[in-house]
């Protein structure tokens, strides 16, 4: 079949915006490489933006048909930037409306900012309009303020759909049609739509509502009617009229209207009952604060287990048992539905936690933070309502900027992982993990994108800081002091965090050997010294702010006779206010009621105890902004797969380990062959685990001492994307062996790489696979390739696979 014609009539010379040359053209078939190069370079924020979904799944294959358009129905244009693709523009036309095609735009992050999407817009609209298009359609998420500012400063007709987490936008691309814009946003996902009820309820019923202050029943009513929540508040209980002022009623059958949620707080022996009530009755969500279930035995946890199912096959969702309620403090809900003592003030942080008493600490430690929650989750033994399920509610909630959990299980691991990596690029996640100390486990939570703490004192620390303010370019860090030690004990911390406190530069030094006391020392700690005023503060935290090679600030202070502490925080009000796009943290020792002073409306500098927390605090935000704006790298195409024959070899083995035959035949299906060979270089491993937190774990080391004794060994989260596996390889402490910089010429990494890459495709292809070890790997000389010497692989029993959501 022949080519369809290259439309030369739409190679274009441009100018964008910043006065950079560009040249824009059509994408030809010879472009895939240059394609495979562009997505690869993207960083995880930009692929977020540009997906409206999964960053890390960008797959070869797929990328390279990008480059075969029939120029009419689909067309991509390039703008480039020398040999390489700058930006890139697509339509699909829609086959039930000719006259409307689907656009979007990707833009390579260092020329994000220089006009290349309205060039693009341009060049694609003057394309549609000859080729019968009348309209193009685009979905923009809410935060993507610079594609929404490019159709609406275009000149051409836009029109938007309601305002929502992701805008529709339509554009009239004659400007002589009238464009019809969609009136309503695409449908919330299945997850969102179910978890309406339960985080937005219009109205709830409390079954087991006691009328004695104190008991857990009575305390639900109460908060949900002090919290101003905006529907009906129905307490249920057949021996009482009133429950904290409200008209109680004998049971759920009875009440004026169906409630979107009950919550139920009755003994555990009531609670089926209770629940298959409620789904005669219609309610669409339960949260079950009763205790008595899986915490108790095997027998309790059967028994909660069967309630899920129910509440699952009654069209139901269940949060619990054993938990302490939700929160949602958004005005579109004002849901207090707990029985905390302490409720949150309305904030930007959203949290799951998994230990009800553990929350009731969380809420009154968060209150006295002044941290607020834009919501707050106990879902206790979540049998069914899974953190996987609220990181997809928050992922889309505009109220909410930074998500906390509790991390012991996310029911399904390898969900957790994906919706992490997607989120995580648009808002951090911050978890804290009961485990040990553990490099493995800080990679996987690092790969993911998600920041580690390892005590709720840590958690909430990185909360206060990503909350308020934004997390740092990089990772330079001045401190403004006016005393010499703890300017020293923050230096060391900083230091411990992965971060740097560099000299200032010249400029910087002489403004303030001007500007302070002459005894001040202006290196990098500032040392404004004991007599330093608020006026001194402003000054130096003013400069060292504008210095290019300065990325965050820690201020210090130790309150003298001299100055009064309320000065001084308004002076690093208003320095941090001046300069929004670095982070400013504070530590005023000994001063009291200080974290009052440093808020101003919407404006908080988060102030610590001690400045060595403050600098914890900064290294989380600095790594993160890192992992952030690092490329991705995409998943490649991998020849010589046979992935329908691995499935059939899998269907017919029973679970437990494969022999060794099946096993071999296995691995033959994705290009890999069992063999021995003669080798002079290192032997290696590779492992695969299920891991109760992340889903499958790639593990790779060189064997003998260098693995036993020195704990070498890299892991990686399925699926490994090309930048993954490369990476792996090269985080080994033995790297040097592997690459030729000593001891020889080194090993055949290209072909190890791909081996890895193999071991990935096949662990996502075929989840029944439990755990699998090549084992020796022998690693041969470059060009010769790898030798998989022996293979184990195990299969799970179905009953075990997945797990709730």
């Amino acid at each position: 079949m022949s080519s369809p014609p290259y439309p030369e009539d739409l190679e274009r010379p441009g100018l964008v915006r910043t006065g950079r040359s560009t040249f824009v053209r059509p994408v030809r078939p010879k472009d895939a490489d240059r394609l495979v190069a562009f997505v690869g370079g993207l960083s995880r924020a930009t692929l977020a933006y540009r997906s409206l979904g999964p960053v890390v799944r960008a797959r070869d294959d797929v990328i390279r048909r990008g480059a075969h358009v029939d120029y009419l129905n689909e067309l991509a244009l390039v703008a480039l930037a020398g040999d390489e693709i700058a930006g890139l523009v697509r339509y699909v036309r829609d086959p039930e409306e000719p006259e409307h095609a689907e656009v979007t735009f990707t833009i390579r992050d260092d020329h994000q900012s220089e006009g290349f999407g309205r060039l693009l817009l341009e060049h694609i609209a003057a394309a549609a309009r000859t080729r019968g298009i009348r309209v193009l359609e685009a979905d923009v998420l809410a935060d993507n303020t610079r594609m929404i500012n490019v159709f609406l400063g275009s000149g051409f007709r836009v029109e938007s759909g309601p305002p929502g987490q992701i805008v529709h936008f339509e554009i009239a691309v004659d400007p002589q049609a009238q464009a019809v814009a969609r009136a309503e946003r695409r449908e919330h996902t299945a997850v969102r739509r179910s978890l309406r009820p339960l985080l937005e309820p219009r109205s709830v019923a409390v079954i087991g509502a006691n009328r004695s202050p104190l008991t857990i029943g009575h305390e639900i009513v109460a908060n949900l009617l002090r919290g101003s929540f905006r529907g009906s508040v129905f307490p249920v209980n057949p021996q009482a009229e009133q429950v904290a002022g409200a008209r109680a009623y004998p049971t759920v059958r009875e009440l004026p209207e169906v409630p979107d949620l009950a919550l139920v707080a009755v003994q555990a022996e009531a609670v089926p009952y209770v629940v298959r009530e409620c789904a005669e009755a219609g309610v669409k969500a339960v949260v079950v604060v009763s205790t008595g279930f899986g915490e108790t035995g095997v027998e309790g946890r059967a028994t909660e287990l069967e309630l899920a199912r129910f509440a699952r096959a009654s069209g139901m969702r269940l949060v619990g048992p054993n938990c302490m309620g939700v929160v949602n403090t958004t005005p579109a809900a004002r849901l207090a539905a707990t029985f905390s003592p302490a409720l949150p003030t309305p904030g930007r942080v959203a949290m799951s936690s998994q230990s009800g008493p553990l929350g009731l600490a969380v809420l009154d430690f968060a209150r006295r933070l002044r941290l607020g929650f834009s919501g707050f989750v106990s879902v206790g033994h979540a049998v069914d309502v899974s953190t996987n399920d609220l990181l997809q509610w928050w992922e889309e909630d505009p109220e909410t900027s930074v998500v906390l959990l509790h991390v012991e299980t996310f029911g399904n691991p390898r969900r957790f992982t994906r919706i992490a990596r997607r989120v995580a690029p648009r808002k951090p996640i911050v978890a804290v993990h009961p485990g040990h100390a553990d490099a493995a486990v800080d990679s996987l939570f690092a790969q993911s994108g998600v920041i580690r703490t390892r005590s709720l004192q840590e958690l909430f620390d990185v909360a206060l800081l990503l909350a308020h303010q934004p997390p740092p370019p990089g990772n330079r860090v001045a401190v403004i002091t006016n005393a010499g030690g703890p300017a020293a004990l923050t230096v060391g911390a900083c230091e411990a965090s992965g971060l740097r406190v560099p000299e200032l530069g010249e400029p910087v030094r002489h403004f303030l050997r001007t500007a302070l006391s002459p005894r001040a020392d202006v290196t990098n700690p500032v040392d404004l010294t004991p007599t330093a005023t608020a006026a001194h503060y402003r000054q130096a935290l003013d400069a060292v702010l504008a210095d290019d090679g300065i990325d965050a600030a820690v201020v210090l202070f130790m309150p003298p006779l001299a100055d009064k502490p309320d000065e001084v925080a308004a002076a690093i009000l208003d320095a941090a206010e001046a300069a929004p796009g670095k982070p400013v943290l504070a530590s005023f020792l000994g001063g009291a009621g200080v974290a009052d002073l440093l808020h101003r409306g919407e404006l908080v500098v988060p102030t610590y105890a001690f400045p060595e927390s403050a600098a914890t605090s900064l290294g989380h935000a600095a790594a993160y902004q890192a992992w952030r704006s690092t490329p991705a790298g995409v998943i490649p195409d991998l020849p010589n797969v046979d992935t329908d024959r691995a499935r059939s070899l899998v269907a017919g083995c029973t679970p437990g380990p494969l022999s060794p035959q099946v096993a071999a035949e296995l691995l033959d299906a994705y290009g890999i062959s069992i063999r021995d060979a003669d080798s002079h270089g290192p032997d290696a491993f590779l492992s695969v685990r299920a891991d109760p937190v992340f889903g499958p774990v790639i593990a790779f080391g060189l064997t003998g001492d260098y693995a036993d004794l020195m704990a070498d060994v890299a892991h990686r989260i399925t699926p490994l994307s090309d930048r993954d596996a490369r990476e792996m390889i090269r985080s080994l402490r033995a790297a040097p062996l592997l690459d030729g910089r000593v001891g020889g010429p080194g090993v055949d990494l290209t072909a190890l790489e791909d081996v890895v890459l193999r071991i990935s495709a096949m662990v996502e292809d075929l989840p029944e696979i439990e755990s699998m070890e090549l084992r020796p790997v022998r690693l041969l000389p470059p060009g010769d390739g790898v030798a998989v010497a022996h293979a184990t692989i195990q299969l799970t029993d179905d009953t075990r696979r997945g797990g709730p959501s």
